[in-house]
């Protein structure tokens, strides 16, 4: 066997032995990280409070309209509503039916993951205030994150009317918050394309810019 046809064989061998490990493992291109949807220090439902309370999402991510990064909210921000909102409606539903089987006044209710919450604020729901001392603070997980060398403009996008579910899928559906595109360089390219080329109506009379510099700088 010469050494041309060897070359060949480690060639093919090696291309199939990648091929099998591709398909038992999920591989992703750097960056791309799509359907990433990492445990996070508590559980946040952007179903709840996005869907069903509709809340708007520059109330806790208010970076978004004024600068690069949305931000994530200040437990401070979550206090505003949780100082009185100690646990879920089901939760306080339960409460309510038991105090009345039983004869007697309502107990407070604090959920386990607000409790969690609490303990980072430093508040005592015995007190209904704010202790001297601090808890650990919440580590949130970063779900969406392009590479160090992409500059992304929130406000850009904020002030142009773009949807952050154009971007981010339907957060207000998302029980737990995952990453629904690939946002990839193609993607991004594919949508200011659209926009300009009129093929995304929503955009009319629109300019998305499709410099290299503006991303990459």
């Amino acid at each position: 066997m010469t050494h041309r046809n060897i070359t060949i064989l480690i060639c093919i061998a090696f291309a199939i032995g990648t091929l099998i490990y591709a398909g038992n493992v999920n591989i992703n291109l750097p960056g791309l990280n799509q359907g990433f949807a990492p445990e996070q220090p508590l559980a946040f439902s952007h179903r709840l409070h996005s869907g069903d309370l509709t809340i708007p999402c520059l109330y806790c991510h208010s970076g978004a309209e004024k600068g690069a990064p949305a931000g994530i909210p200040a437990a401070s921000t979550c206090m505003n509503c949780h100082r009185f909102v100690t646990a879920g409606w089901d939760q306080m539903k339960i409460e309510e039916k038991k105090a009345a089987e039983e004869k007697r006044d309502l107990q407070l209710v604090v959920s386990s993951e607000l409790q969690k919450l609490y303990q980072a604020t430093g508040y005592s729901t015995e007190t209904m205030a704010y202790q001297d001392k601090l808890g650990a603070p919440l580590e949130w997980v970063r779900v969406h994150d392009l590479p160090d060398f992409v500059f992304f403009n929130h406000s850009r996008h904020v002030m142009a009317d773009v949807p952050c579910q154009t971007c981010h899928g339907l957060v207000e559906t998302m029980e737990t918050v995952h990453q629904a595109a690939d946002l990839s360089m193609g993607w991004c390219v594919n949508c200011h394309r659209d926009i300009n080329s009129g093929k995304n109506a929503n955009f009319k009379g629109k300019h998305a810019s499709i410099s290299c510099a503006v991303c990459h700088y």
